[in-house]
Protein backbone atom coordinates (compact mmCIF):
# COMPACT_ATOMS: atom_id res chain seq x y z
CA UNK A 1 0.00 0.00 0.00
CA UNK A 2 1.21 3.74 -0.93
CA UNK A 3 -0.69 5.40 2.11
CA UNK A 4 0.72 8.64 2.62
CA UNK A 5 3.50 8.22 -0.35
CA UNK A 6 3.62 11.73 -1.85
CA UNK A 7 6.85 12.34 -3.73
CA UNK A 8 9.05 9.64 -4.67
CA UNK A 9 12.28 9.45 -2.82
CA UNK A 10 14.23 7.76 -5.65
CA UNK A 11 16.49 5.75 -2.97
CA UNK A 12 18.21 8.86 -1.57
CA UNK A 13 18.45 10.05 1.51
CA UNK A 14 16.69 13.67 1.89
CA UNK A 15 19.60 15.90 1.47
CA UNK A 16 21.04 14.07 -1.41
CA UNK A 17 17.94 13.96 -3.43
CA UNK A 18 17.14 17.83 -3.13
CA UNK A 19 20.77 18.40 -4.18
CA UNK A 20 20.44 16.00 -7.15
CA UNK A 21 17.14 17.91 -8.28
CA UNK A 22 18.33 21.46 -7.79
CA UNK A 23 21.24 20.29 -10.09
CA UNK A 24 18.80 19.03 -12.25
CA UNK A 25 16.84 21.81 -12.62
CA UNK A 26 19.55 24.00 -13.05
CA UNK A 27 21.04 21.62 -16.02
CA UNK A 28 17.13 21.75 -17.68
CA UNK A 29 17.19 26.07 -17.35
CA UNK A 30 20.53 26.01 -19.10
CA UNK A 31 20.05 24.21 -21.41
CA UNK A 32 16.17 23.85 -21.91
CA UNK A 33 15.56 19.45 -22.21
CA UNK A 34 17.84 17.17 -20.47
CA UNK A 35 17.54 13.36 -20.66
CA UNK A 36 17.22 11.24 -17.59
CA UNK A 37 15.50 8.13 -16.10
CA UNK A 38 11.33 8.96 -16.13
CA UNK A 39 11.27 8.72 -12.71
CA UNK A 40 13.83 11.42 -11.98
CA UNK A 41 12.18 13.47 -14.85
CA UNK A 42 8.41 13.23 -13.06
CA UNK A 43 10.50 14.20 -9.91
CA UNK A 44 11.53 17.17 -11.37
CA UNK A 45 8.71 18.24 -12.98
CA UNK A 46 6.97 18.55 -9.87
CA UNK A 47 10.26 20.14 -8.14
CA UNK A 48 10.94 22.97 -11.23
CA UNK A 49 7.45 24.03 -11.87
CA UNK A 50 6.67 26.00 -9.33
CA UNK A 51 9.75 27.59 -9.52
CA UNK A 52 8.54 28.81 -13.23
CA UNK A 53 5.49 29.76 -11.68
CA UNK A 54 7.29 31.98 -9.60
CA UNK A 55 9.52 33.57 -12.06
CA UNK A 56 6.54 34.74 -14.03
CA UNK A 57 6.84 37.81 -11.65
CA UNK A 58 10.15 39.21 -10.72
CA UNK A 59 10.30 39.99 -7.28
CA UNK A 60 12.75 39.70 -4.97
CA UNK A 61 10.78 38.23 -2.77
CA UNK A 62 10.07 35.36 -5.67
CA UNK A 63 13.61 35.42 -6.35
CA UNK A 64 14.91 34.61 -2.79
CA UNK A 65 12.38 31.83 -2.38
CA UNK A 66 13.74 30.12 -5.92
CA UNK A 67 17.49 30.84 -4.85
CA UNK A 68 16.52 28.66 -1.71
CA UNK A 69 16.07 25.67 -3.71
CA UNK A 70 17.99 26.02 -6.66
CA UNK A 71 21.26 27.61 -5.26
CA UNK A 72 22.53 28.73 -8.27
CA UNK A 73 23.01 32.47 -9.39
CA UNK A 74 23.26 32.08 -13.12
CA UNK A 75 20.26 29.27 -13.45
CA UNK A 76 18.17 32.37 -11.19
CA UNK A 77 19.27 35.04 -13.71
CA UNK A 78 18.66 33.05 -16.60
CA UNK A 79 15.06 31.42 -15.35
CA UNK A 80 13.28 35.45 -14.38
CA UNK A 81 15.17 36.81 -17.00
CA UNK A 82 14.49 34.65 -20.15
CA UNK A 83 11.98 31.46 -19.11
CA UNK A 84 9.86 33.78 -17.01
CA UNK A 85 9.10 36.03 -19.99
CA UNK A 86 8.51 33.67 -22.72
CA UNK A 87 5.97 31.39 -20.49
CA UNK A 88 4.74 34.70 -18.96
CA UNK A 89 1.15 34.02 -21.04
CA UNK A 90 0.94 30.31 -19.98
CA UNK A 91 -1.04 29.19 -17.12
CA UNK A 92 1.16 26.44 -16.25
CA UNK A 93 2.26 22.83 -17.75
CA UNK A 94 5.77 24.17 -18.44
CA UNK A 95 7.44 20.92 -18.97
CA UNK A 96 7.12 18.02 -21.28
CA UNK A 97 8.27 14.39 -20.92
CA UNK A 98 9.26 12.56 -23.78
CA UNK A 99 10.18 8.43 -23.02
CA UNK A 100 13.09 7.54 -25.57
CA UNK A 101 13.54 3.67 -24.52
CA UNK A 102 15.70 1.66 -22.25
CA UNK A 103 19.48 2.36 -21.09
CA UNK A 104 21.96 0.39 -22.67
CA UNK A 105 23.88 -0.78 -19.55
CA UNK A 106 20.95 -1.56 -17.13
CA UNK A 107 17.84 -1.43 -18.91
CA UNK A 108 16.14 1.76 -17.36
CA UNK A 109 13.61 3.50 -18.55
CA UNK A 110 14.90 7.17 -20.16
CA UNK A 111 13.48 10.02 -20.75
CA UNK A 112 13.77 13.56 -22.02
CA UNK A 113 12.77 16.51 -20.08
CA UNK A 114 12.03 19.70 -22.21
CA UNK A 115 11.03 23.06 -21.53
CA UNK A 116 7.65 23.30 -24.05
CA UNK A 117 8.54 26.92 -24.79
CA UNK A 118 11.50 26.16 -26.83
CA UNK A 119 11.27 23.27 -28.61
CA UNK A 120 10.82 24.40 -32.49
CA UNK A 121 9.57 20.86 -33.74
CA UNK A 122 6.22 21.69 -31.72
CA UNK A 123 5.52 25.69 -31.48
CA UNK A 124 6.50 26.54 -34.65
CA UNK A 125 3.57 27.55 -37.52
CA UNK A 126 2.60 25.19 -39.27
CA UNK A 127 2.34 25.52 -43.25
CA UNK A 128 -1.08 25.02 -45.08
CA UNK A 129 -1.86 21.57 -46.29
CA UNK A 130 -2.01 21.89 -49.82
CA UNK A 131 -5.23 19.96 -51.62
CA UNK A 132 -4.54 17.95 -54.05
CA UNK A 133 -6.88 18.90 -56.79
CA UNK A 134 -8.09 16.13 -59.54
CA UNK A 135 -6.38 15.63 -62.09
CA UNK A 136 -8.06 16.53 -65.29
CA UNK A 137 -9.52 13.70 -67.71
CA UNK A 138 -6.79 13.04 -70.05
CA UNK A 139 -8.46 13.96 -73.88
CA UNK A 140 -8.30 10.73 -75.73
CA UNK A 141 -6.98 11.10 -79.33
CA UNK A 142 -10.02 9.18 -81.76
CA UNK A 143 -9.40 8.86 -84.99
CA UNK A 144 -12.14 10.90 -87.55
CA UNK A 145 -15.16 8.40 -88.90
CA UNK A 146 -14.83 8.34 -92.41
CA UNK A 147 -18.14 8.78 -93.92
CA UNK A 148 -18.85 6.24 -96.61
CA UNK A 149 -19.83 8.88 -99.15
CA UNK A 150 -16.56 10.75 -99.06
CA UNK A 151 -14.54 7.79 -100.27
Amino acid sequence: MRHGKKINHLGRKTAHRRSMLANMACSLIEHKRINTTVSKAKALKVFVEPMITKSKEDTTHNRRIVFSRLRQKEAITELFEQVGKKVAGRPGGYTRIIKLGHRLGDNADMAMIELVDYNDLYTAPRPEKRTKKAAPAPVVATKPEVSSEEE
